[in-house]
């Protein structure tokens, strides 16, 4: 099992920062891809950045240049630092964690969400 805890999502107002965490714990041999995810109202559930387990990073193109996904693997926590926020990324952010189970191989874990709303 798996346990991911996020933090720091909130009010802010458009133009300002908000950085997400993502804590993981639980019983695993190592972690793998960790990554964000957000759902707005009345839409589906999206991919907004990824890092590998050796650092590569991927993004949706409506955040490039303005979100940063990073990862401090000694803390086993993925972060994702949002600035220059719009109220378009107004969403429940959520983060995936891949990790390798001496058991069960590799299993996909999600974190409970947080909720970032930006005002205009």
């Amino acid at each position: 099992q798996v346990q991911l805890v996020e933090s720091g999502g909130g009010l802010v107002q458009a133009g300002g920062s908000r950085r997400l965490s993502c804590a993981a714990s639980g019983r695993y041999f190592s972690i793998n891809a960790m990554a964000w995810y957000r759902q707005a109202p009345g839409k589906q559930r999206e991919l907004v950045a990824t890092t590998t387990s050796d650092g590569k990073t991927t993004y949706t193109d409506s955040v490039k240049g303005r979100f940063a996904i990073s990862r401090d693997n000694a803390k086993n926590t993925v972060y994702l630092q949002m600035n220059s926020l719009k109220p378009e990324d107004t969403a429940v952010y959520y983060c995936n964690v891949e990790v390798y189970t001496i058991i069960n191989g590799l299993i996909s874990s999600w974190g409970q969400g947080t909720q970032v709303t930006v005002s205009s």
